[in-house]
């Protein structure tokens, strides 16, 4: 049990990292924070509409993962004997 606590503990951290970097890689869509770092300049070099869709999709699949780590991981502790 030790071993899948751990597993899921690394499986977290590492999404956790990947969804806020994805979620800083969108481009935004007006005022709010995406202005703040420049990403109310619209460029024509930004990601192009299948990127854009490509990167929904992997922050959807990362943001499943983390929160089925979140939920093992309670799970372990709420039916831990220890």
């Amino acid at each position: 049990m030790l071993i899948l606590k751990i597993a899921l503990i690394v499986i977290l951290v590492l999404t956790s990292l990947l969804l806020t970097l994805f979620i800083l890689l969108h481009k935004g869509r007006g005022g709010g924070l995406s202005d703040m770092f420049g990403g109310g300049v619209t460029s024509s070099l930004g990601s192009s509409g299948v990127a854009e869709r490509n990167l929904n999709r992997i922050t959807v699949v990362v943001s499943l993962v983390w929160f089925a780590s979140i939920v093992g991981l309670g799970l372990i502790a709420r039916f831990s004997v220890v």
